[in-house]
């Protein structure tokens, strides 16, 4: 879908990879600049970088810098993941790179933003969810929220939105001609995300008080614990789902049940589900909710989500180079998904430069 757009991705950490990637599952060509030493935490072949081509170049060489200043003039859009101030120093500020690529949409991936009391400092994805509010919601009332994977804040609230910010910029600037600056902030992304929850408030489903909303208060709204360990997750929301959910547990007529939306039996009727999923094990509940609209799942590590028949079907996990891995989303009529290898690190160096000397880009 985006063959013939160029992304040049300075090699960053977590969010602007994982965009950087998205942008290439999607067909751009990607050419990511990862520096000639690769950091001790960084691997020499990522699965962040399949599909994408790897120029290994110092930024601190004038020569090099040079040939960065060039790519970067080729290219669509500009993928950089430092805290604000780097890029300047580096002599890659917009203002530099728009001389020389007006039409060019800057991407800036960070945590808090380019501006603000927080914007030097450093931080992680439970530190930015945990200002933008994204965090309150997950624990049980009384305890500490949980660490959720990154997801939430780096991906969700950064990479995404930054994907999004990106693709608008573009459409703009080919009716335009003007590129534009991109401050996607992990904070924004997962506030904006938290819109929906706000909704749901006017409305009188959420509450601020935690394991009082509509969603983190019911019996009908949670995980629940197996006898093998295992766990199944339980989201019967509307009536009818409910409905089904109480008459595969042989409940229907229980008249405690029945009161779905009484907050003050919530907690007894957890309890009473509670000792209810404890009595068998996973592969129970995964069998007797089967094909239902009960809205009931068992939770699944993704590699046993690879193995479930609905994942398999539509081969959304995958192996390749024994690394789990998930196809690009989302999908398109008529066009396959496919994922591509990652380059190791600078495997491309030569064929860029080679590229950029036949065009007559720079004077190699």
């Amino acid at each position: 879908m985006l063959q013939g757009t160029r992304i040049i991705e300075i090699e960053g950490l977590g969010p602007a990879p994982f965009a950087a990637m998205l942008l290439a599952d999607l067909g751009a060509d990607v050419i990511t600049i990862h520096r000639k030493t690769a950091a001790a935490i960084t691997a020499d072949q990522s699965v962040l970088d399949r599909g994408k081509r790897s120029i290994t170049l110092d930024l601190k060489d004038p020569e090099d810098l040079a040939t960065a200043k060039t790519l970067i003039s080729t290219a669509d859009a500009l993928i950089e993941g430092f805290r604000p101030g780097v890029m300047e120093r580096l002599g890659l500020s917009p203002a530099a790179c728009h001389a020389d690529n007006p039409a060019l949409v800057y991407g800036r991936m960070t945590g808090w933003g380019q501006t603000g009391p927080r914007a030097q400092t450093a931080g992680h994805d439970l530190n930015y969810i945990a200002q933008s509010g994204a965090l309150w919601y997950a624990s049980e009332p009384g305890t500490p929220p949980i660490t959720p994977a990154t997801l939430v804040g780096d991906i969700g609230g950064g990479a995404l939105y930054l994907v999004i910010g990106i693709l608008s910029g573009i459409l703009n600037a080919r009716a335009t001609g003007q590129g534009t600056v991109v401050d996607a902030a992990i904070v924004d992304g997962s506030a904006h995300m938290m819109t929906l929850l706000m909704a749901l408030r006017q409305g009188g489903g959420m509450s601020m008080e935690r394991g009082h909303s509509l969603l983190d208060g019911p019996h009908w709204s949670r995980s629940y614990l197996c006898a093998d360990g295992g766990h199944v997750s339980v989201q019967s929301l509307e009536p009818q789902f409910y409905a089904a959910f109480l008459e595969k547990l042989g409940l229907s007529d229980d008249p405690e049940f029945a009161q779905q939306h009484n907050a003050a039996l919530w907690p007894k009727l957890t309890a009473r589900l509670s000792d209810l999923f404890l009595s068998a094990p996973r592969l129970h509940w995964d069998s007797l909710f089967s094909g239902s609209d009960a809205c009931v799942a068992v939770v699944l590590s993704p590699e046993e989500s690879a193995q479930s028949p609905h994942m398999a079907a539509r081969q959304v996990w995958h192996h390749p180079d024994g690394n789990l891995q998930a196809a690009p989303a989302p999908r398109f009529d008529g066009k396959a998904a496919q994922i591509n290898a990652a380059p190791k690190r600078g495997a491309h160096t030569m064929e860029i430069l080679a590229e950029l000397a036949k065009a007559g880009r720079q004077d190699l």
